[in-house]
């Protein structure tokens, strides 16, 4: 951290659960030269990697479906998320990290992976930066059932559907979830499916 307007005073830990909480007070220069403190809070989730699994073939993608804990607290009555295959990268570097969380998700074993960029997903609270991939997958690329790993508690629906059903379900508002929004509309926009 080498920024010379920011003075870093005090960094506390308000929770070390799930994720790591902390409240840092800290000295800002502002534009007219002038410091003044402020106090945030900053979730440290750890980084994470999201991949598009799409199939020329047979144009269709896989997502998934699991309950989150908090978009039911904040309106979702069921608390039920279509999303993207993802995870946390753990000791793992992006690439490592999404093919293997694909297989245990999906029950796809995927190879050939492709970065299309990084992006901080919330900046105002949390610390992640999210790896974003896209990767062909086939019939011939099935190892299991997928469904997450029992040891993480992931009780995860693989969901196989057409690109254009889960496109206009951005629309219809069955899918909220930003990585898998901006996912589908990266393959739109490059015409990964035609």
């Amino acid at each position: 951290m080498t920024n010379p307007s920011i003075d870093i005073k005090n960094i506390e830990i308000l929770s070390n659960n799930w994720y790591t909480l902390r409240k840092i007070t800290y000295n800002y220069q502002k534009k007219d030269n002038t410091w003044e403190t402020q106090i945030r809070e900053a979730c440290d989730r750890g980084n994470g990697a999201v991949i598009f699994l799409y199939n020329k073939t047979t144009k269709n993608v896989i997502l998934t479906r699991q309950f989150r804990m908090p978009t039911f607290m904040n309106g979702n009555e069921t608390g039920m998320m279509i999303e993207a295959c993802a995870g946390l990268l753990d000791e793992n570097n992006a690439e490592d990290c999404i093919r293997k969380e694909t297989e245990e998700e999906t029950g796809y074993s995927v190879k050939d992976v492709q970065k299309i960029f990084e992006v901080y997903m919330s900046p105002g609270s949390v610390t992640e930066i999210l790896y974003f991939f896209v990767g062909e997958y086939s019939i011939e690329m099935k190892i299991n059932e997928g469904g997450g790993a029992a040891d993480e508690q992931e009780n995860i629906e693989v969901l196989e559907l057409s690109f254009e059903n889960a496109y206009n379900m951005i629309a219809s508002g069955e899918i909220k979830d930003a990585k898998t929004i901006m996912l589908l509309q990266y393959a739109k926009i490059n015409n990964l499916i035609d």
